[in-house]
């Protein structure tokens, strides 16, 4: 089962989120997790309250029973969202753009499978 959660508006420019994303794409949350909190950045802050809102989510949906190892990060993708502008003082009285650019983070998780048992495989026999 697929699991979301969003974060809108991040007051981080995307191109700085992400190489910090494309690192943890296919962990499993625990670990990556581990990772994030061992990162000194400020930018894995929006991140990692990300995660552990998509795992909140699918531990609320699922059962109260499931373990951080249970998912992994199937889908993870930072977009651009709006841009502020803003003007600041230039050189000879001239006005120059100053643009902070915002960020929209979307994560989803899936459940790992169940390993199947030996007495569930069927065998042919001829």
């Amino acid at each position: 089962m697929l699991v979301r959660a969003k974060s809108k508006y991040i007051r981080i420019s995307p191109y700085k989120l992400r190489p910090v994303v494309d690192v943890i794409r296919g962990y499993s949350v625990d670990r990556a997790l581990a990772w994030l909190q061992t990162t000194a950045l400020k930018r894995v802050v929006p991140v990692r309250k990300t995660l552990l809102s998509a795992y909140s989510n699918g531990k609320n949906i699922l059962s109260k029973d499931v373990g951080m190892n249970e998912f992994f990060i199937k889908e993870i993708k930072v977009d651009q969202g709006p841009v502020i502008k803003y003007y600041k003082p230039g050189a000879m009285g001239r006005a120059n753009v100053q643009r902070r650019r915002l960020s929209h983070l979307q994560i989803v998780l899936e459940r790992k499978d169940k390993v199947a048992n030996k007495g569930d495989k069927k065998v042919n026999k001829k």
